[in-house]
């Protein structure tokens, strides 16, 4: 079985956002970062080459298949912000709703810019992806 490329690693969070020439997505990583972190309680880490993590969780498919996963983070693409695992929650298609200019791939919401957004929604669906993520696998934030 293939091992899983998305690793924490040891990249430092601020060099990567440094690193990235388009000072609206640097301005962008750094207030989603801000975010996160205020939503999670954990320190941001860099997940691979291009991810920002925050937590992590154990997953083990019926396949077999296992790893670790942050538990919400996100990736400044150049195309669009990526923001993973921000669903899973009993109200997350009404908080989609309010929640401004995005659109949704597999498991993912896209976001341009955050200025296309409602924050304050936007971090109200990290808290509660959060919350219903921990009861459905306490001590899943190492």
């Amino acid at each position: 079985m293939a091992e899983n490329k998305t690793k924490p690693t040891k990249l430092s969070v601020a060099a990567f956002i440094d690193g990235i020439t388009d000072q609206s997505r640097r301005a962008d990583t750094k207030a989603l970062v801000k975010l996160m972190q205020r939503a999670t309680g954990e320190k941001p880490v860099m997940w691979g080459p291009s991810i920002i993590g925050f937590g992590s969780r154990h997953y083990r498919y019926a396949s077999g298949r296992e790893g670790d996963m942050p538990l919400i983070g996100f990736s400044p693409r150049k195309a669009a912000i990526v923001l993973y695992s921000l669903m899973g929650f009993s109200d997350a298609n009404a908080l989609l709703a309010k929640l401004g200019k995005h659109t949704m791939g597999k498991g993912c919401l896209y976001i341009k810019k955050l200025a296309d957004v409602d924050q304050e929604v936007l971090e109200d669906m990290a808290v509660k992806s959060l919350a219903a993520k921990r009861a459905r696998q306490p001590g899943s934030t190492d």
